[in-house]
């Protein structure tokens, strides 16, 4: 198993559960894995895979994940293809042929494909091994995401009796867990639950002051880095995405207003590392598959912790350091009640509010915000400082607020109840409305009392009294606030109460907080961005995502320990036999070209695996800290590509690398003096018309005349 794992993925050691899990479905057991995003459940299947005889089947619901899947694995040196509705008659009878001839190791399907007759008929043929269910809770009418073609999934275990069956998900409550054990007929399985906690996710939650300022705010210093943006509907997401594009991001949309091409598009833009933004709307599902997502930015507020826990699940998959972040504000609370209300059935709108209250709750909460969110999936955690969460790195500052509660309170009492907060700050703010007048509230003792603090105060201060027990909120949709058995003893006995400090609005970096859980200050990273621009360059000539030739994970440690031999870098964690071969050269070449320019020995770097972590090895004084900068001053000098070659003993791609990336940094650069202004206009043309992801597929239409470099420059031109 770990001869396997090393040389098709790269890893010595397996992730929790996975061993366990790997073992049973090779003793032909039947398994039911709840692990969460990022938690390794793919490797529970493909590994066993190539070690049994025969075909596994994985079924899955998403077309783009089919092919991200088999991407990585083929890259892996796995056989493996996918059948669905994005093939042609003629390339689905070709994988069939390959089929047959037993060239294929793993097939993915969708639900309704597998069960149709003559499609069964014909897997029923092959020597099916292994049969993985993933999004396993679509089966279940009480999960999240029910589908009924999964239900269909009935017949598997008829169909091919003997075959063990795993079903996979990330998330399933204990009702959900056993409805699936129903539905695939599988009641002896084996049951394993990973951890929710992703540790490598730091959560936080901001007011929703200034909410586009404070998103740029953020996404200044992360300019390069790959992220989600949630917002509610269709006309935020376009909205928001043109904004950030006019702001100078690369920020695409994707909806399901969007035709299925353009949301295709985009996609695999993102993916693909051709753009670092995609803004989406919460209730539709991407499907991707993308490991290097460095943040996921909730613009407007999720309706559920299951959608949210979901959404955030896809920063940080290769296990580093990600923010998730969310505006919080009670403008998106009542929208989303607004609609709520708007519903027929009285058990789906209370099953509705209930869940809007458990996620203002969860940002409304002055605990550890893991903790509320691991209670949520009935998982407990002790720790008493999580470290990874706003409330944990900056515990926020404390008042008395023993006046401020008994004059909330005291108004609560003299209205008698029925009526919500809002009514309540009204009264104490002094304020004259139509409401107000009518109830005579404004001859109330408390009226006006309370003008020393604003509107925004006052409601953080009932909602935390509400948390500390001394309120009652009472109804759903319109609720209101009611005295509870604790209010006398602020009210009658006169009981201190200790409030908590708004937090300040969102302003980039929290100071202080990196230091403390960000693990990624032993990597160097200027060679990380050149190592990132090497797989781009791959990827681009091969046509396929760039975490599917390294995961960033892997490339931080080459940026840790710089590998300069085969033997040195097949030490490096994800690095393959396979993709050693493949890739192992051009990487290389990078590495020693960097040590080279920057006066780092040889022999003093990439200590073996076994002596990991070690410290990073050190660049002399003196030498900058960018090295793209020496070349825009060589380029400022006049240099041409040659002489800029010689002169900083790189390779003339290096050299291209950091012209594309001046260009996109918006610096001055002209191509005029290294393309031809009519080469220019053919390559603007070719890219124009075809896209400009794949670099191979724009020289193949140029031909031999012209040279990557040039479409390389060309492009992030027009890309400008």
């Amino acid at each position: 198993m770990l001869t396997t794992l090393n040389k098709y993925f790269g890893y010595t050691t397996f992730l929790p559960l996975q061993q366990d899990i790997i073992e049973d479905v090779l003793n032909k057991d039947d398994v039911l894995a709840l692990m969460p995003t990022g938690g390794g459940k793919s490797l529970c299947y493909q590994l066993p895979a190539l070690l049994l005889e025969g075909l596994t089947i994985v079924v899955s619901p998403l077309i783009a994940l089919m092919k991200d899947q088999v991407d990585a694995l083929v890259s892996n040196g796995v056989p493996a293809a996918y059948i669905n509705s994005s093939l042609t008659p003629a390339e689905i009878a070709e994988t069939k042929n390959a089929l047959l001839k037993g060239e294929v190791k793993v097939v993915y399907v969708a639900p309704e494909r597998l069960m149709m007759p003559d499609f069964l008929g014909f897997i029923r043929r092959l020597p099916v091994n292994l049969i993985a269910i993933d999004e396993a809770h679509c089966i279940s009418e009480w999960g999240h995401d029910f589908r009924p073609e999964y239900r269909q999934l009935r017949a598997v275990k008829t169909n091919f009796p003997g075959v063990p069956v795993i079903a996979l998900t990330a998330t399933a409550t204990i009702q959900v867990q056993d409805d699936i054990v129903e539905q695939l007929n599988i009641p002896h399985c084996k049951r394993y639950r990973a951890s929710f906690n992703r540790e490598n996710l730091h959560y936080r939650i901001e007011p929703k002051v200034d909410a586009y300022r404070q998103l740029l705010k953020y996404l200044k210093e992360h300019r390069r880095d790959s992220g989600i943006i949630y917002c509610q509907s269709r006309k935020m997401v376009d909205s928001l995405s043109s904004g950030l594009r006019k702001d100078g991001y690369r920020a695409l949309a994707y909806h399901a207003g969007m035709t299925p091409e353009n949301r295709s598009e985009n996609q695999e833009r993102f993916i693909r590392d051709d753009a670092e933004i995609i803004v989406a709307t919460i209730a539709f599902g991407m499907g991707i598959d993308k490991p290097n997502v460095r943040y996921v930015i909730h613009y407007d507020l999720p309706k559920n912790i299951e959608g949210y826990y979901q959404e955030t699940g896809r920063a940080g998959r290769d296990g580093l350091k990600s923010d998730c972040i969310l505006f919080f504000s009670y403008a998106d609370k009542a929208k989303i009640e607004y609609f709520i209300r708007q519903k027929d059935d009285p058990k789906e709108r209370d099953a509705a509010y209930r869940m809007l209250q458990d996620m203002v709750g969860y940002c409304e909460t002055n605990a550890c915000r893991r903790t509320r969110l691991l209670a949520y999936f009935d998982e407990e955690f002790t720790e008493p400082n999580c470290g990874a969460c706003d409330i944990c790195l900056e515990p926020r500052e404390t008042y008395d607020g023993t006046a401020a509660a008994q004059k909330v309170l005291s108004c609560v009492h003299r209205v008698n109840g029925g009526f919500g907060a809002n009514h309540i700050i009204d009264v104490l703010l002094g304020s004259n409305n139509k409401k107000i007048i009518e109830r005579n509230h404004h001859t109330l003792s408390t009226h006006g009392i309370g003008k020393e603090y604003s509107r925004s105060q006052w409601q953080a201060i009932v909602r935390e009294l509400v948390h500390l027990g001394f309120l009652r909120m009472e109804g759903d949709g319109y609720s209101v606030l009611k005295l509870s058995a604790e209010s006398r003893r602020v009210l009658v006995d006169g009981e201190s109460v200790t409030l908590t400090k708004l937090p300040d609005v969102l302003k980039g970096t929290r100071p202080g907080a990196k230091a403390k859980a960000d693990d990624d200050t032993a990597f160097d990273g200027d060679l990380f961005e050149i190592l990132r621009d090497t797989r781009k360059t791959i990827a681009d000539d091969e046509g396929l995502p760039p975490y599917v030739i390294f995961h960033d994970a892997t490339l931080k440690e080459m940026a840790t320990f710089y590998p300069v031999s085969p033997e040195q870098l097949a030490e490096v964690s994800g690095v393959g036999e396979v993709k050693l071969k493949k890739y192992g050269e051009r990487f290389l070449r990078s590495i020693t070209e960097y040590c080279a320019a920057n006066g780092i020995e040889a022999q003093e770097i990439a200590p073996p695996r076994a002596a990991l972590p070690a410290p990073k090895a050190t660049k002399p004084s003196g030498v900058e800290s960018s090295t793209v900068q020496e070349t825009f001053q060589l380029y400022n000098q006049g240099l041409s590509l040659e002489e800029m070659v010689e002169h900083r003993s790189l390779s003339l791609q290096t050299i291209i690398t950091h012209l594309e990336k001046l260009i996109h940094a918006g610096e001055e650069v002209s191509i005029d003096r290294f393309v031809l202004a009519e080469k220019q206009e053919t390559i603007t043309a070719a890219i124009e018309d075809g896209g400009p992801e794949i670099l191979r597929s724009i020289k193949e239409r140029l031909g031999s005349e012209f040279s990557y470099e040039e479409i390389r420059l060309v492009r992030a031109k027009v890309a400008e």
